[in-house]
């Protein structure tokens, strides 16, 4: 029951410790092992603290995906201008002291102690209870899996923002805690190399596939990572790192013998926003609860308090009275829009919406609504709109990431139905709104009249942190790295035939002919490569691009296809000698000796 038990325990373990003051009980500043854990029910309590961690505000619960790294990535255009490191991200020109930057190191870092605690946990269950049966063993066995594969992902993370390169040199890495430190000397910890650092994340990845190997997750635990998760984030760190022989070969065990297969695009066009959870294609999905009681998601005290991403993503609609245009309402706080050259991108040429017009039905004796509009979409526009989609001469997974103003409809109460309406800020001709992980169909704002089931305050959906598609295109690069060009070639077209509906495995008309064929980019860098682009229109909003960027070293080319933001007074300030490479935060500067931060900061 993992997915509904990350509070629960923790509210357990609470209520046992209150039976005596804390301080009565033994040192504060130190983890009690004089009786706990015992058995293997305990142990799994204190696994649960390694998955809860994902939706800390630092990380998937809030700042990480919509502040951070939608910034950085220019998948959307922001227009909330009173928070310095917000801008600081969308200028790709960070401060030490840039509060995002500290948030998810520190996040990260305790998700790297709660592992560490995990497995220091089993070896005292092992002293407390050294006669635990066959079954008990096999289990502390799958405990301990987990807590090595979710420890290589902290450390992923950490090093693809904080480290100095991706290759396995002698560069700065991030500092490894192997094991939970007993006093504050052991806390005082180096930065390892960048070499260093990649080899005990695939260390842990091959030690948690082994012991996860054969195991599957019942229904009700089916949130937890399994050998499957183990090996494909292996094989990502293999092909982070360019060794390509290994990444091929793990990667083709996944492909071939998991049983994952890409969703069909039915599945896959409503995957993003509160349906079709844990499918075939899914490797590591965070479960998010909706949160029915009120409040802000991660802050609201909730037992199964959601992420909060969408609050700053959520769509501006027509709603209520005034649809004619003169009363808009957002579904949440509506910070950010999607970025008007990502629509140019996806391949949409006809050009913005023009002014709207009379509609020519408009009943004027009945209140303005969805059905009965005073203001329509030119209809000439509109059905050029309509050929875009119907023709795909833009790239579908457009319309699967954005909603068009006066075209795309959303339920501004979780009831009533409203047309997008546009941005209108300075920098947005097209002022589409972002639909992937956005609320679509209530108003995660307020939850002012939604339907029983509705969240009041908080996201509906999983967050994919590890799915197949994103294996099919490191798989890809692993052929190309190795001269395959045939299979390199072959999997970046599955992914994109389903993406235009198509038999993933049948050769077809949209087919790249080979791998500098033309995209639907209009920019020099992803216009003419197949793999760059794919990676981009494929995981588009789901935190991995901003990686890719780095490892790829295309920061400057991606400064200029993104120009500006509505949040920045000037063009995007990419410093190629240190804006692939979070700092390290002035607060770990402040509190570790032994820490050097990066070049250039």
């Amino acid at each position: 029951m993992l997915k509904k038990i990350y509070i629960s325990i923790l509210a357990v373990i609470l209520i046992a410790g209150c039976k005596k003051a804390p301080e009565n009980v033994g040192p504060t500043n130190a983890y009690s092992t004089a009786g706990y854990p015992s058995t293997i029910a305990q142990l799994q309590s204190v696994l649960v603290s390694a998955y809860a961690n994902l939706r800390d505000p630092g990380l998937y619960g809030f700042f990480l995906l919509p502040k951070a790294m939608s910034n950085s990535m220019h998948t959307v255009n922001s227009v909330y201008n009173g928070d310095y490191a917000w801008n600081e991200m969308a200028n790709t020109n960070l401060s030490v002291g840039n509060t995002y930057v500290g948030d998810a190191w520190s996040a990260l870092y305790v998700g790297v102690k709660d592992c560490n605690v995990t497995i220091a946990a089993a070896a005292q269950l092992n002293i407390l209870n050294p006669n635990l049966s066959a079954a008990d063993k096999a289990t502390e066995n799958l405990i301990l899996g987990q807590a090595y594969c979710l420890r290589g992902w902290y450390y992923m993370e950490l090093e693809c923002l904080y480290g100095e390169s991706y290759t396995k040199g002698s560069e700065l890495g991030v500092p490894i805690y192997s094991a939970l430190p007993t006093s504050l000397a052991q806390t005082q910890v180096a930065r390892s190399t960048v070499a260093q650092t990649w080899a005990f994340i695939i260390s842990d990845f091959k030690m948690a596939e082994s012991m996860l190997k054969g195991n599957v997750w019942d229904a009700a635990d089916e949130a937890r990572v399994t050998n499957w998760t183990a090996e494909g984030l292996l094989g990502k760190a293999y092909v982070y790192t360019q060794d390509w022989a290994d990444a091929k070969t793990v990667l083709s065990d996944l492909i071939t013998n998991s049983g994952k297969t890409l969703m069909p695009f039915s599945t896959y066009s409503n995957a993003f926003n509160g349906q079709n959870k844990f499918n075939s294609e899914s490797l590591f999905e965070l479960y998010i609860d909706p949160n029915t009681v009120g409040g802000y998601g991660v802050y609201s005290g909730a037992a199964n308090s959601a992420a909060i991403n969408g609050l700053i993503w959520s769509p501006l609609t027509f709603g209520g009275p005034g649809f004619n245009g003169v009363q808009t309402q957002f579904l949440g706080y509506g910070n950010e829009f999607f970025h008007d050259q990502n629509v140019l991108r996806f391949g949409y040429s006809i050009g913005p919406d023009p002014a709207p017009v009379a509609n020519p039905n408009y009943n004027s004796s009945q209140p303005a609504s969805y059905h009965n509009q005073a203001l329509v979409m030119s209809p000439v526009y509109h059905q050029q709109a309509q050929a875009v989609r119907t023709n795909q001469t833009a790239d579908p997974r457009l319309f699967l990431n954005a909603l068009q103003p006066r075209y795309d409809s959303v339920q501004f109460d979780g009831v009533n139905w409203g047309l997008v309406a546009q941005a209108g800020y300075a920098q947005d001709k097209y002022g589409w709104a972002v639909r992937k992980y956005s609320p679509i169909t209530y108003n995660e704002g307020s939850g002012v009249g939604n339907p029983s089931g509705f969240p009041d305050v908080g996201d509906a959906w999983d967050y994919y942190i590890l799915r197949l598609a994103d294996v099919y295109l490191l798989y890809a690069e692993a052929c190309i790295g190795t001269g395959d060009a045939t299979d390199g070639l072959e999997y970046i077209n599955k992914v994109k035939r389903r993406a235009y509906n198509l038999p993933i495995n049948s050769p077809s008309a949209i087919d790249y002919k080979s791998l500098t064929a033309k995209t639907s980019a209009p920019d020099a860098v992803l216009g003419n490569n197949p793999l760059y682009y794919e990676r981009w229109a494929e995981l588009f909003n789901e935190g991995s691009w901003w990686f890719d960027v780095c490892r790829w070293q295309i920061g400057p080319s991606e400064a200029a296809f993104y120009v500006t933001a509505d949040n920045l007074g000037g063009p995007i300030n990419f410093d190629a000698s240190k804006s692939y490479v979070w700092p390290i935060p002035q607060s770990e500067i402040n509190s570790n000796a032994k820490i050097k931060q990066s070049t250039g900061y």
